[in-house]
């Protein structure tokens, strides 16, 4: 590949990593924050939009690492979200060590609930769990577990809509099973 070729390779999978960011600057619907503030947070809905926010970011980086159809995809996601948090009214200003270090807590607390297999329940219920757990909640009963995990679960789906959209879809000939073209 040409050095020009490379660099246009690199450019074009830069911007599409900025169009799936977007997503990041969503904020955390109305509902949801005050659902959350009165299960978890003690009322507190600043806390519970955060824990949202950081959810949906969580959710999008661990999605482009783990779903991407080419292996660089993660780590430009990563490298562009300093950029889009750096410019987002939430995460920039004097506290952003102080959210980057809470993003990275989170990061891999949910990066663990997906990587269960088979174990404490469904991956929206080991989701839902670390939601609450970082909301407040100490001992949060099946109810609220099911919501959050319905609420991260939904984040999660968008966040591979988003990639999908911003990527796009892995194909194969009708007559091959991805199967197929595991390793053996």
């Amino acid at each position: 590949m040409t050095l020009f070729a490379r660099w246009q390779s690199e450019r074009s999978i830069s911007r599409r990593a900025e169009s799936y960011l977007l997503l990041a600057g969503k904020q955390p619907d109305t509902a949801d924050a005050r659902w959350l503030a009165s299960a978890a947070t003690g009322g507190d809905h600043d806390h519970a939009e955060w824990e949202l926010r950081y959810a949906r970011i969580a959710l999008l980086l661990l999605t482009a690492r783990r779903d991407a159809l080419d292996d660089r995809t993660g780590s430009i996601v990563a490298e562009r979200l300093q950029g889009v948090l750096a410019r987002h009214p939430h995460f920039a200003g004097a506290h952003r060590a102080v959210y980057e270090r809470q993003l990275n807590t989170r990061l891999r607390s949910y990066g663990d609930a997906l990587a269960e297999r088979d174990a404490h329940g469904t991956t929206g219920e080991r989701l839902g769990r670390t939601l609450l757990g970082y909301a407040g909640a100490t001992a949060p009963d099946a109810a609220h577990v099911a919501r959050a995990g319905e609420l991260l679960t939904v984040m999660l789906l968008e966040a591979n809509e988003g990639l999908r959209a911003a990527f796009g879809t892995a194909s194969l000939p009708d007559d091959r099973r991805p199967s197929d073209l595991a390793p053996r």
